[in-house]
């Protein structure tokens, strides 16, 4: 018999963007006349560059980008793309391995779509981004979470992937600098990850949208490089979102090899045909220009990330370790459940990170984004990618609310 339902179930089994559900409502509020504080949006509070601007201005005015262009890119963009990779990962790849997409997810989509089936297993470190298992899920695969608690800093070991692997393991998704936590993998920790994966025989789909973003001298160390053991079974995913405050401009690539790239670049002509040619020569112009401005940004980031850690840590009952990329805090608030808080009806005593923060937000008009998004109960991730002065008046309301867990 076929379904009755209206929604088809593998639609209707999505969860929702938890993320873009905190920020919406935080923006509802705020539209409302609430004074509402927002940690929720990984979005930098940055205009994008003026020299970035204006390349899209010109090309908005060029007759030939207001047509149809190739499904998997503008020849020139790819090329750049492959340019700037050599120069910042010191991966050398053709501009024929490269596909730009509409923004990051869809190069996350697109990879799971194309290298699993249904059943295969996808190694997930958790904390992970919301839209990760989702992806998988819509794939056919299916997410083993590998979960690295604060003790570790949040990153897996290849112990905890290997007690995980079996033999429906297909692939490893691999996130440093990670969102949610703000993790850098050691460079010796990734070719160890890599070199494992290699062993097993296992595709790594590598997510570097954060690669630029870095605090303390840390730098970030791309698998495809460090494990040079993976060969053509490894997929590289990035954008220009983060690094050059480019969120809307909705563009991404994936890097993979030929057949990959060929069959990517099928489904993105049925799905979605050519991104934006706008957006595509503003891209252009930021993978090929200078990292300036990514260099002011993290300035102000790094300002922000050490005065939000400082003032969570002040907190009884929270532990958050300093994050070395990204632009996330992820807080430990395990110490915090169970307690007794002051509620609009009486005392309320939250069980989990979801019941903390709708609390908070109800409460002080502060949006955190609980740990059930990313993995396990009992974490909020708060975004510093926001202004000195809301940061401060947002977590000044956190700490005297927090302050007060009987």
């Amino acid at each position: 018999m076929p379904s009755t339902g209206r929604i088809s179930e593998r639609i209707a089994s999505i969860a929702e963007s938890a993320t873009l559900a905190v920020d919406a409502k935080a923006k509802a509020l705020k539209a409302a006349g609430r004074p509402v504080i927002g940690f929720g949006a990984g979005e930098p509070d940055f205009p994008t560059p003026s020299y970035i601007v204006d390349a899209a201005v010109e090309a908005a005015r060029t007759p030939r980008f207001h047509r149809y262009s190739p499904a998997g890119g503008l020849p020139e963009l790819k090329k750049a793309i492959a340019e700037k990779t050599l120069r910042d990962s010191g991966y050398s790849v053709d501009p024929s391995q490269v596909l730009v997409t509409n923004g990051g997810k869809q190069a996350v989509y697109e990879a799971f779509a194309t290298l699993l089936n249904p059943g295969d297993e996808v190694l997930l470190p958790a904390p992970y981004w919301t839209t990760y298992p989702e992806a998988i899920r819509l794939a056919g695969g299916v997410p083993i979470e590998v979960f690295a608690g604060p003790e570790q800093g949040y990153m897996v070991t290849v112990e905890q992937l290997e007690a995980a692997c079996t033999e429906r393991t297909k692939l490893l998704l691999f996130c440093s600098p990670s969102n949610p936590t703000g993790a850098v993998y050691p460079a010796e920790q990734v070719a160890a990850i890599g070199q494992w994966a290699a062993g097993h025989g296992l595709w790594v789909v590598t997510d570097e949208i954060y690669e630029h973003l870095t605090y303390d001298g840390v730098k970030s160390t791309s698998i495809a490089t460090a494990a040079p053991e993976l060969g053509d079974k490894v997929v590289v995913l990035n954008g220009v979102a983060k690094t050059y405050a480019m969120t809307g401009w909705r563009v991404g690539w994936m890097i993979a090899a030929p057949d990959v790239i060929k069959a990517a670049t099928n489904l993105q002509s049925h799905l979605s045909s050519n991104v934006a040619n706008v957006s595509q020569m503003a891209a252009l112009a930021a993978v090929s220009g200078p990292l300036t401005a990514v260099d002011e940004m993290k300035t102000a980031f790094d300002r922000r990330r050490k005065a939000m850690v400082s003032a969570l840590n002040s907190i009884d009952g929270v532990v958050c370790p300093m994050p070395e990329g990204a632009f996330y805090a992820y807080a430990d608030v395990r110490g915090l459940l169970g307690r007794e808080f002051p509620g609009a009806a009486g005392p309320v005593r939250p069980q989990t990170s979801a019941e903390l923060a709708a609390l908070i937000l109800e409460t002080v008009e502060v949006a955190v984004v609980p740990g059930e998004a990313f993995g396990p109960s009992g974490y909020l991730r708060l975004s510093y990618a926001l202004g000195d002065e809301d940061l401060a008046v947002g977590m000044g309301r956190l700490q005297e609310f927090l302050g007060q867990a009987k």
